[in-house]
């Protein structure tokens, strides 16, 4: 089971938790949008022992669970598009998501 980040989003959440050590990242998904399901991206203010932790670039990433299943092997990206500067899921295990780009189906 892995979960991975690219370089610019392991500079992200290290720059967005500024501070805390190590910068610890909670990912996971919700039943939510027209598609199915949302990512969550969040700051993990606590981990549980049913959390799975994986390190990567310096970075905590804690995953629920009831996630793991449907994010393992995806790999997180950050990337600015004009304006607008977005967390991207390259998620092998998503199989279709909505025209908005908001919500992914499993």
């Amino acid at each position: 089971m892995s979960i991975r980040l690219t370089e610019a989003a392991a500079a992200r959440v290290v720059k967005i938790l500024a501070g805390e050590l190590p910068p610890t990242l909670r990912l996971g998904v919700r039943k939510s949008g027209c598609s199915g399901y949302s990512y969550v991206v969040e700051p993990a203010e606590d981990v549980v022992a049913e959390d799975h932790v994986f390190e990567d670039k310096g970075v905590r990433l804690v995953v629920a669970a009831d996630s793991l299943p449907f994010l393992d092997g995806t790999e997180l990206d950050f990337r600015k598009e004009g304006l607008s500067e977005v967390f991207k899921f390259n998620n092998p295990n998503a199989k279709d998501s909505c025209g908005c780009g908001e919500s992914v189906s499993f």
